[in-house]
Formats: C-alpha cells, sequence, structure tokens
C-alpha cells in the first residue's frame, strides 16, 4: 500500500481548498443530472400553473434546481410515471394509489417541492 505525505507547510494547506473543491463539483455534478429537456418541460408546467412572466420562470427554474438537489433524475422519472398511474381506473390505478413503496417515492418528490417553494416561491 502506498502512502501519501504531505510535506509541511504551504503543500498540506493548498491541498485542503483543492479537495474541497473537488468534493463541490461532484455534489454539483450529481445535483445537474437533469437533461435540459426535463428542465424544461418542468419549467414550462410550472410557468403555466404560477402564471407566464420573467419573474414566474425564475422562481420555476429555481424550483428544479432544488428538486434537482433531493432526487436523481430516474427517482423524478418514477415518481412522475407513478403520479401520472394513479389517474388510471381500475386496479392498476389502485395499485399506482396505494403500494407504499410508490406513495414513499411520491412523499419524496412533495417534500422537494416544499422545499423548493421555501427557497424560490
Amino acid at each position: 500500500m502506498k502512502r501519501i505525505l504531505f510535506p509541511s507547510g504551504g503543500a498540506r494547506s493548498a491541498a485542503l481548498p483543492l479537495l474541497a473543491l473537488s468534493l463541490l463539483v461532484s455534489s454539483l455534478a450529481v445535483a445537474n443530472d437533469y437533461p435540459t429537456e426535463s428542465r424544461v418541460d418542468y419549467v414550462l408546467g410550472c410557468m403555466a400553473a404560477n402564471g407566464n412572466t420573467y419573474l414566474t420562470m425564475q422562481k420555476c427554474s429555481c424550483s428544479i434546481d432544488v428538486i434537482a438537489e433531493h432526487l436523481s433524475h430516474e427517482a423524478y422519472e418514477q415518481v412522475a410515471t407513478v403520479m401520472s398511474m394513479q389517474d388510471q381506473r381500475g386496479e392498476l390505478g389502485v395499485l399506482f394509489r396505494t403500494e407504499r413503496g410508490m406513495q414513499d417515492q411520491v412523499q419524496a418528490l412533495h417534500q422537494a417541492q416544499a422545499d423548493a417553494n421555501l427557497r424560490c416561491f
């Protein structure tokens, strides 16, 4: 096993900000895994529900950024599917409305949206 030795003084203090920066960049990359199409679709729907103004566009853009901090794009798409299937009639709709795991996913989105509302609106 190879050891990494830091020389005393300036080299060690220079390494810490670089480590912090790399952690920040990696967390931003995870929060920015939403494709542009998904972000635009959300913003357009949000604007339609809240008014088609420039200020609303800024708030809705902020909102999807906050949601992306809470949920991966894959989880967001799964929740969107669950929510659209809940409107189905019959046994299929009941399954999507009552299955615990699916409801937990929907609850996670609602919590992310609540945080987004507090931070952006």
